[in-house]
């Protein structure tokens, strides 16, 4: 197995490390907490030092939510799971049951989760977020690129509308399944709620 090395761009302590349990001790808890994993001890030093800024780490000042939906064939049930880091780490999931929108599958629940995650900030004068999501209709039909023709994206457009003036939102994109922690941790809040084994 290839070494990994984790960089701390901003935390307790700053740097790179060799294992999650000694970048986990510094970023864990910490508002704006910025890190990330990389192949080379090179990469992680160059982020690290604030170099080459990627664009997919949360900014200092923002709210982070990761977001998956999940669907339960059997029970036509749909759901989602977030994971919110606010000073701590939130988790939150959530079943709904409405034909219509049970249509969408998992893109329903995904749908709900984001909303929650921007209910979550709204509600507490939060003025960014940065929503990690991994269906890529979460952005585009908030920014336009796609059109809203059913009553779910209508009605998440709508809302992402009403909220965008006070709370600024920066979609970044994962790749569902890829061992994102944070992304595999609201998939599996979203299947729990949802009875998915």
């Amino acid at each position: 197995m290839a070494k990994k090395y984790y960089a701390v761009r901003n935390g307790r302590k700053t740097g790179v490390f060799t294992t999650w349990d000694e970048c986990k001790r510094q970023v864990m808890g910490f508002k704006g907490a910025a890190y990330k994993g990389f192949e080379t001890l090179e990469e992680a030093e160059r982020f690290a030092s604030g170099g080459d800024a990627d664009d997919t780490s949360p900014r200092e000042d923002a709210v982070t939510a990761y977001v998956d939906g999940s669907y339960n064939i059997r029970t036509k049930v749909f759901s989602y799971g977030a994971v919110i880091f606010d000073n701590g780490e939130i988790t939150m999931n959530e079943a709904f049951e409405d034909e219509e929108l049970a249509s969408m599958r998992n893109v329903a629940g995904e749908i709900k989760g984001s909303m929650a995650a921007m209910r979550y900030c709204v509600e507490r004068g939060i003025e960014k977020l940065d929503l990690y999501y991994d269906y890529a209709g979460i952005e585009k039909w908030c920014t336009g690129e796609w059109k809203t023709n059913k009553r779910g994206t209508i009605e998440y457009k709508a809302y992402y509308d009403s909220i965008k003036d006070r709370l600024d939102v920066r979609f970044v994109k994962v790749k569902g399944h890829s061992g994102d922690k944070y992304n595999d941790m609201a998939d599996r809040l979203a299947k729990d709620a949802a009875g998915v084994e």
